[in-house]
């Protein structure tokens, strides 16, 4: 039996800390860091933890909101997306994740873009 992305990502402490390593990028980036103003951070990396562990084939299952309804009145553009979608990148390759498994990551997160992306540039 192949291991899941999950498991060659090394679980939900290695998820956990990629999530840390992410969202320490994202605050920090004046493009997108508004969209946070406003957020329990705790609450957040512990929410995409588990929404990147379902994604990379965990034993969790994703019990947040509709990616749409929650996302919906963010107008998140386009640009701003892509943004985001580079420092889950750049955290990633920090961990020195596989560019297989990094690139199926950033795929199932792209399967949400219609959901998420509310706002033209």
């Amino acid at each position: 039996m192949s291991k899941t992305i999950y498991d060659r990502l090394g679980g939900q402490d290695a998820i956990a800390a990629v999530v840390d390593r992410f969202y320490d990028r994202v605050v920090a980036d004046e493009q997108v860091a508004h969209y946070f103003d406003d957020v329990d951070m705790h609450r957040q990396r512990a929410h995409q933890t588990q929404f990147l562990s379902a994604v990379a084939g965990g034993p969790v299952d994703y019990t947040g909101a509709d990616m749409a309804a929650a996302h919906d009145d963010l107008e998140i553009t386009k640009p701003d997306f892509d943004a985001i979608v580079g420092h889950l990148e750049a955290a990633l390759e920090a961990f020195e994740v596989n560019p297989d498994d990094r690139d199926a990551v950033l795929a199932a997160v792209g399967e949400y873009e219609d959901a998420i992306v509310t706002a033209t540039a």
